[in-house]
């Protein structure tokens, strides 16, 4: 497992945990404020990805020979890009009816980002890897 997978599955790690506290937050007076975390709208796609990506990451230790016909680098791509985008695509949701608040006041939506850089991070790490030599 190289530094790239390393980075793909912490990533997708912090990508999951940061879905859970809040994101967003609206005040209101002689109310409750309402809130919304990351598993709301396009955050359940950050969530599957995310998913996706750590089953491709553990797949090859299954098997007895250590590959699997999802651990590929287009894999990584497909599934760091729908999660990247999903990320941006709540962003925008969330910034046309609330502001963006700072990370000690949506902590989830900035985990997941950090996340998700990291996600990036290996992913660009897989594609810039060179193919392991076969000595058989």
């Amino acid at each position: 497992m190289g530094r790239g997978r390393v980075l793909i599955f912490l990533g997708s790690i912090v990508s999951v945990i940061g879905l859970f506290p809040l994101w967003w937050m609206i005040p209101r007076t002689n109310e409750a404020a309402l809130s919304g975390n990351g598993l709301q709208g396009a955050g359940i796609i950050i969530f599957l990805a995310s998913m996706g990506m750590l089953a491709a990451v553990v797949m090859p230790f299954t098997t007895r020979d250590g590959d699997s016909a999802i651990d590929r680098p287009l894999t990584y791509v497909i599934l760091a890009l729908l999660s990247i985008t999903a990320f941006l695509y709540r962003v925008y949701e969330i910034g046309n009816f609330t502001s963006l608040r700072l990370p000690m006041e949506a902590p989830g939506l900035w985990i997941t980002g950090i996340g998700l850089v990291l996600v990036a991070w290996g992913t660009a790490e897989v594609l810039t890897e060179k193919p392991p030599i076969y000595r058989g």
